[in-house]
């Protein structure tokens, strides 16, 4: 029973590649601003940030160790920090070198560590250097006479830059600069989905789901803060904001089946899945791999990014760090 693994396991691992396959490897590199990791750096990524020494500091790799990514530390403030590592961005966008950049929309995204915010950068780069994605997604449900519980998904636009055509919870999105959580989730809602307000008055906060998932695009630590949302049984979204094909109601049983297949975006499986285990749909009796389930759901994101450089100032010359031993 120990090696047995069911499809939904499987999922979870996959939505989780990095965590339990690439994280371990420790190929990547820490991404440091100011004394703090926000993040890491793949091998591809690394490689042109060397090109960039004003910038990035880069701390030597040693034995058992890939090195160190440091945004410079003589740069003080948000500002200045948020211009300097836009410069970059902009200069790998227009020569084409990461194929994530290609999803460039001038959404600005905050780099935090706890509360601190470090700087922004636009959204798409964010996973170049690994930094924790924060968003929102509504489960929006109705309790049918006949078909029970059943969610509602949409179909995302074709024209999207990411994970274009794919089946996605009803409503989801990227937390950005300025926009605090719950308003974040309203004003999805009504872009979305064209949810009014005196049925977004009835969302409840349940929870958060986090994973750590990698793909060609790169490293996507991501922590969503998950709502549920029972609509009226008369209830039929629309799209207001043209990035939604369409909407499917499907009963618990189908909307756990579409999961498994191509059609639906790998990312946003883990809101689903938790969703139907809350609400008793996935439970101990019907899943073998209950725990390690509810585990991948629940990725400790907050204790992973805990390096911290341990140079003291002397040890930089002019915004590079010397290599000595640390």
């Amino acid at each position: 029973d120990e090696v047995k693994m069911s499809r939904l396991l499987k999922l979870a691992q996959k939505f989780n590649c990095f965590y339990l396959t690439g994280l371990p490897k420790g190929e990547c590199r820490p991404f440091v601003v100011a004394g703090q990791q926000v993040g890491l750096v793949r091998s591809e990524v690394y490689r042109e940030l060397l090109k960039y020494p004003e910038v990035f500091c880069i701390k030597s790799p040693e034995v058992n160790n890939p090195g160190v990514v440091e945004l410079n530390p003589a740069f003080r403030d948000y500002t200045e920090r948020s211009e300097r590592v836009d410069k970059v961005l902009r200069q790998f966008k227009s020569e084409g070198i990461f194929s994530a950049l290609k999803g460039w929309r001038d959404e600005y995204y905050e780099v935090k560590s706890g509360h601190n915010s470090l700087l922004k950068m636009d959204r798409s780069a964010t996973c170049l250097f690994g930094v924790r994605k924060y968003g929102i997604d509504i489960n929006g449900y109705i309790k049918h006479p006949t078909r029970g519980l059943c969610i509602w998904l949409q179909q995302r636009s074709d024209t999207k830059e990411t994970w274009p055509g794919k089946w996605d919870n009803l409503v989801g999105g990227g937390l950005s600069v300025g926009y605090g959580i719950k308003e974040t989730a309203i004003k999805e809602a009504a872009e979305e989905a064209s949810i009014p307000d005196h049925l977004i008055k009835n969302l409840i906060s349940a929870g958060c789901v986090s994973f750590f998932f990698e793909s060609e695009r790169g490293l996507f630590p991501n922590t969503e803060f998950v709502f549920d949302l029972e609509l009226p049984l008369d209830f039929i979204p629309s799209n207001a904001d043209g990035e939604v094909q369409a909407f499917e109601l499907l009963s618990a049983s189908e909307c756990l089946e579409r999961l498994f297949t191509p059609e639906f975006k790998t990312t946003s499986c883990p809101v689903v899945i938790d969703f139907l285990i809350r609400h008793g749909y996935i439970t101990p009796e019907n899943e073998i791999n209950f725990t390690q389930i509810v585990e991948l759901l629940h990725v400790p994101l907050q204790t992973l990014y805990t390096y911290r450089p341990k140079i003291s100032d002397n040890n930089i010359e002019n915004g590079h760090i010397k290599n000595n031993s640390v």
